[in-house]
């Protein structure tokens, strides 16, 4: 019975409503974060590996800020601190790891523009975040508003937004969930809820800047995860490789997920398939909670992924970061 109440609890946080355990209010200050230590397997301490990947490390992270969790989305700078955003529109920065970062861990708000400061703060439902390196922009995709923005270097203000028919042609949630930029400046969006008339899921690929008014339609694209899971954020590896995480939520399990990859073709076209081929599973035994964030950074020329769970702001649910590397080829 109790796991029953649990499930019933975790599918109505995942409906498209507001749910109270988000914070309506955060005030910008610093945010010291605690992280203990977790063994990938809660019956094998010594287990290092899981499909694909080698198990470098995972943290239960909390806060006694109130405002910290429920985190959607993650970049990881190459100092490795990591930039995490929460679907209430809030940014958390800090350092996990040897050394001390070159941030500040912080909490504050996304900035707002003046038409926008109307909308209720249930309103900023942030479900995906990208990022140019060269430029220092970020790209944050909202689910509800169905739109696309894009903000100045250390979030300083929004630049741009735009919403796209395309988009608004999605569930109000489960739109926008995952964006990711390509290295050649490129972004590719994918719905968790917007489904092709084959069960898919409708993927849309901008040319250029999704948050730009001159940038044109864009073309659609099919994504097919791993059977009986749905996507929920997205990071290039590469030109020619994505990463994609994905969830499922089943009475016997509870929340699972895959890392899984896509092999990009040189050449996208209208209707293209994105299929994913799965490099790990987690589930029971291992650790496993509602991941929605996944992240790839460069130790030693070689490939880091990290993921992050959204814990709803619920006490029966964890805020948790791993880190993996790859162990064999793409």
């Amino acid at each position: 019975m109790q796991r029953i109440l649990i499930v019933l609890a975790l599918a109505v946080l995942l409906l498209p409503a507001p749910h109270m355990g988000k914070p309506e209010t955060v005030t910008a200050g610093a945010l010291l974060v605690t992280a203990r230590a977790l063994p990938l397997s809660s019956i094998d301490p010594t287990l290092d590996h899981v499909g694909a990947l080698a198990y470098l490390g995972g943290w239960e992270l909390k806060s006694a800020n109130p405002g910290f969790g429920g985190l959607s989305s993650l970049l990881v700078s190459p100092a490795g601190d990591m930039l995490g955003l929460s679907d209430s529109g809030i940014l958390m920065g800090f350092h996990i790891g040897p050394g001390e970062g070159e941030g500040h861990p912080f909490i504050a708000p996304l900035p707002i523009r003046a038409q926008d400061r109307h909308r209720p703060w249930w309103a900023w439902d942030s479900e995906s975040m990208t990022r140019d390196p060269v430029s220092g922009r970020y790209w944050v995709g909202f689910e509800l508003q169905q739109a696309i923005c894009r903000y100045a270097p250390g979030f300083a203000r929004v630049e741009a937004c735009r919403t796209w028919p395309e988009i608004l042609a999605w569930p109000k949630t489960g739109s926008v969930e995952l964006l990711a930029r390509l290295p050649d400046g490129r972004f590719l969006a994918i719905g968790e809820m917007g489904m092709t008339p084959d069960g898919r899921h409708d993927s849309l690929l901008f040319a250029g800047d999704p948050a730009e008014r001159d940038t044109p339609a864009p073309i659609h694209l099919r994504y097919t995860p791993p059977r009986g899971y749905r996507p929920t954020d997205a990071v290039a590896l590469d030109a020619r490789h994505l990463l994609v995480l994905n969830r499922r939520l089943t009475m016997e399990q509870l929340f699972t997920a895959t890392i899984a990859i896509v092999d990009l073709p040189e050449k996208l076209a209208p209707g293209m398939d994105l299929k994913a081929r799965t490099l790990a599973r987690l589930a029971p035994p291992l650790l496993a909670d509602n991941f929605e964030g996944i992240a790839v950074s460069q130790e030693g020329g070689r490939p880091i992924i990290w993921i992050v769970s959204d814990d709803n702001h619920e006490f029966f649910q964890r805020t948790l970061l791993l880190k993996f590397g790859m162990t064999e080829g793409k």
